[in-house]
């Protein structure tokens, strides 16, 4: 029987990052299997964020780009390729180091997703890896506080390109 983690990224891991992962799991008997959830950006929320970010300072201006311009499938598909580029990368660096590791593009939400995919695979444990929200972690509206809630196992929060021992919580 093997010992399923389901990990839940916001960008590629590093070959490093592949590494320290395993290293968490070395003493385990038996094989361990990752499954990486990576998800896609909205393609909305980018287009509202970039047309926030071209109005400039002027608040009472007309927008700089009418939504009716925009391609919305153009966006989508820019960010589902980006997602796919991050998940293909992460999972070369799993199969560098001949580490199982499987990985999907998330559209749902991500803890949603993240709950459905441990049941799917029995999995024994979550890791959640993020660079820092601190609005989002203050009011416990971040992933990890989110998948705490959720799910029925342990979950260990990583920030990305830091210590692990360090964010172990």
């Amino acid at each position: 029987m093997s010992y399923d983690v389901v990990l839940l990224i916001e960008q590629a891991l590093t070959r490093a990052d592949a590494e320290r992962v395993w290293s968490l799991h070395q003493s385990v008997e038996g094989p361990v299997r990752y499954h990486v959830l990576i998800p896609m950006e909205d393609a909305a929320a980018r287009v509202e964020s970039a047309m926030g970010n071209l109005g400039g300072g002027d608040l009472m201006g007309a927008p700089a780009m009418q939504a009716s311009e925009v391609d919305f499938d153009a966006v989508r598909n820019e960010a589902r390729d980006y997602a796919q580029q991050e998940l293909d990368d992460t999972l070369e660096h799993f199969k560098a180091l001949e580490i199982e590791a499987t990985g999907e593009i998330v559209i749902d939400p991500p803890i949603d997703r993240l709950k459905t995919k441990l049941e799917e695979v029995d999995g024994r444990e979550a890791i959640i890896l993020t660079r820092s929200h601190v609005v989002a972690e203050f009011f416990h509206v971040d992933w990890t506080s989110k998948a705490r809630r959720k799910i029925g196992v342990p979950v260990l929060h990583l920030l990305e390109h830091e210590n692990f021992d360090e964010q172990a919580h």
